[in-house]
């Protein structure tokens, strides 16, 4: 069986493959701007001269984590979109709400036209956390789906990075007029690209499944023989999802995987981290703060990028406990920082460079796994019937967390002291690795068919 696979490898041209994935994660890049944008807007609007656009603290914090609500609508919408109209069409018309999201807040005469346009901005972010993943792995084959599927992550990131350095040299007008391009520069490419072969196998189209597959895996390959792999699966699985099949260990087991994973991503402080940057770089008198959250989103970029090259040589499971320790280390160190900052009378300079160093290591760390490994497994474990239901209630539960988190972070470390803010953060950490330990499966190498037989306790194909 290897030496078959080796041989199909040698035939596979992978070029089309890079072009569809280049094309599909300008969703995540787009979502990434939306993510980014609210970091240079708010200081920006809460100090303009329109009085009708002003934000106070309270509206400042809406307009940075409304997002979050839309992102959470968005996901169960995409679980519905992705079954109904399939992965590329639900991709094209994702920029529909950025697009039009982004030209409300363009033309806002109030601070409700900046709720609703991030609200729309983020419903389509959600959807696209969804859509994105599923499309790529569905496409991908098993060489070369860590490296694709991290691309996820890679992208938002950029994204964000392209925001902060954007906010540096416009106004939120011009900056949100830029936003707008990746979103539309999207569903022109998109409409190029092909729908995934396994969701027109699961609509009984074999024919444009075959074509798919020939134009991403070059003209040489056994197309032919991949397709009839798919369909076998396909068939053993039947076709609709039902509430019934939750009794299933094949459905189940994965389910609370994907939803644990995006639990420990949230819980994990990243948001926490990412929130309180500027500040922390203003305590460690870094003159400009804005500046240093460039740097942030550069070491984000990198360390995404390394994580994407390595994924499917060092595996998923290695980098996701590497992840939790290091993440761990640094919440601690940063309590640690909090807790001798509460006890000095004035904040004492050597103690800012242990901030720094946390910062850095965390995000180093959260980038290397915690960030796309979770998308990345949540796109590669559920069966084809239940992937879009079940991917929608992982995304949901990503996104809800992140709502809870961002709007109470200032209240939960009035209410624990922020060392002790950040020491839950620790033990989360800690516990994610435990879990990676125990129950996460290895997916590295393997391909969708595989993975699913392995959680119904059987040698896959």
């Amino acid at each position: 069986c290897s030496i078959l696979i080796l041989l199909i490898t040698v035939k596979v041209k992978n070029r089309k493959l890079y072009l569809a994935t280049l094309a599909s994660v300008l969703g995540p890049m787009s979502f990434g701007f939306v993510l980014g944008y609210s970091s240079p807007a708010i200081p920006e609007l809460t100090k303009i001269e329109d009085s009708r656009l002003r934000l106070d603290d309270n509206q400042a914090s809406w307009f940075g984590s409304i997002v979050t609500v839309g992102a959470a609508l968005g996901g169960l919408i995409g679980g519905w979109m992705v079954e109904k109209i399939g992965r590329k069409v639900s991709l094209m018309l994702c920029a529909l709400p950025f697009v039009s999201g982004f030209t409300i807040i363009i033309a806002a005469q109030n601070v409700w036209m900046f709720y609703v346009g991030r609200i729309l901005t983020g419903l389509a972010s959600g959807i696209t956390s969804l859509v994105v993943p599923v499309y790529i792995s569905e496409m991908a084959h098993e060489k070369v789906r860590g490296t694709l599927g991290s691309c996820v992550q890679l992208m938002v990131v950029i994204g964000i990075m392209g925001a902060y350095l954007g906010g540096l040299f416009m106004d939120w007008r011009w900056l949100a007029i830029c936003c707008s391009i990746p979103p539309t520069l999207l569903m022109v490419f998109m409409s190029f690209m092909p729908e995934t072969p396994r969701f027109l196998l699961s609509q009984g189209k074999r024919r444009e499944a075959v074509e798919s597959l020939r134009f991403l895996r070059g003209p040489d390959a056994p197309v032919e023989w991949e397709c009839a792999r798919i369909e076998e699966a396909c068939d053993e699985q039947g076709s609709k999802f039902q509430l019934s099949d939750l009794k299933d260990p094949g459905v189940y087991k994965p389910l609370v995987i994907g939803i644990m994973l995006m639990i420990f991503q949230q819980m994990s402080g990243i948001n926490a981290i990412m929130f309180y940057a500027e500040n922390i770089f203003e305590q460690a008198h870094f003159k400009q703060s804005d500046l240093a959250s460039v740097i942030v989103g550069l070491i984000q970029v990198v360390f995404t990028g390394v994580a994407a090259l390595i994924m499917d040589k060092a595996g998923r499971k290695v980098l996701l406990i590497i992840s939790g320790v290091a993440m761990a280390i640094s919440t601690t160190a940063f309590g640690v920082y909090f807790y001798l900052m509460s006890l000095l009378p004035e904040p004492h300079g050597d103690l800012a460079w242990m901030a720094l160093a946390s910062i850095a290591v965390f995000i180093t760390g959260f980038a290397l796994g915690w960030g796309p490994i979770p998308w990345l497994v949540m796109s590669e474990i559920f069966p084809v019937k239940v992937r879009g239901v079940a991917s929608a209630v992982c995304v949901l539960t990503n996104w809800s967390i992140a709502f809870v988190v961002t709007k109470n972070f200032q209240d939960m470390m009035n209410l624990l002291t922020s060392a002790g803010t950040f020491w839950l953060f620790a033990s989360m950490c800690i516990l994610n690795v435990i879990f990676t330990m125990v129950f996460v499966p290895e997916t590295k190498g393997k391909t969708l068919e595989q993975i699913e037989a392995t959680f119904r306790g059987m040698s896959g194909p």
